[in-house]
């Protein structure tokens, strides 16, 4: 009895039509293009990883070389201070705490928000940090907010969202000011003049105290 069990299904084996193996399709030029345009952009740097030790919690790099893995970040962190660049880490940590735990992928995530603002000194990465963190907690009360039970959460996270959120705003500001050296220009690229009109010839700047000559004018 058995004999035949086998014999039927070494049988049923043979007969049943083995399916296509699929191939992998052929990315499209769009496709290519966008790979591409990937790793043109991106910024190769190694992970940081939480280890748990007998002294406590540490911050290493997962890379095979220490002191080459540590250059390529800090060189994506806009600093060759080592002393800098190691306490920044650890404020990065504890920014990313979770239940008295480092959470690796949040962390790494604020380390992210740096590099992609790409910041040309010490001074830029700070302020990247700082863009970084309160990002995060924007999410984190956008969430409580979706969230709330009673309207006292859902003002207190609303309140605490908008101050948030404006601070986010500020900085970018605050970064765009420092990297233009807080110069802002007007270029005025077509002056239509009508019959009888006048045009400005000069530099055009608002009034006030201190305020210069009124430029010439030409009919």
């Amino acid at each position: 009895m058995e004999t035949n069990e086998i014999t039927n299904d070494r049988k049923l084996t043979e007969q049943t039509p083995t399916a296509p193996v699929a191939r992998p399709s052929e990315p499209k030029e769009y496709e290519k293009a966008a790979m591409q345009a990937l790793r043109t952009r991106r910024i190769k740097t190694p992970r940081v990883k939480s280890v748990e030790t007998k002294a406590g919690l540490v911050l290493s790099l997962d890379h095979p070389d220490p002191a080459h893995g540590q250059a390529l970040l800090m060189r994506a962190l806009a600093t060759g201070d080592v002393d800098f660049f190691g306490e920044l880490l650890v404020q990065l940590g504890k920014a990313s705490v979770h239940d008295q735990k480092v959470n690796e992928r949040e962390l790494n995530f604020l380390v992210a928000i740096i590099k992609g603002i790409e910041p040309r000194d010490q001074l830029e990465t700070m302020l990247a940090a700082q863009m970084a963190a309160v990002h995060t907690l924007t999410m984190n009360f956008a969430c409580r907010l979706a969230n709330a039970d009673n309207p006292l959460q859902q003002d207190s996270a609303e309140r605490t969202l908008n101050k948030l959120a404006r601070t986010f705003a500020a900085q970018v500001e605050a970064l765009k000011r420092y990297r233009t050296g807080g110069e802002q220009k007007v270029t005025v690229h077509h002056v239509s003049v009508s019959d009888g009109g006048q045009a400005i010839v000069g530099n055009v700047s608002h009034g006030g105290p201190g305020a210069p000559e009124k430029p010439e004018s030409t009919s």
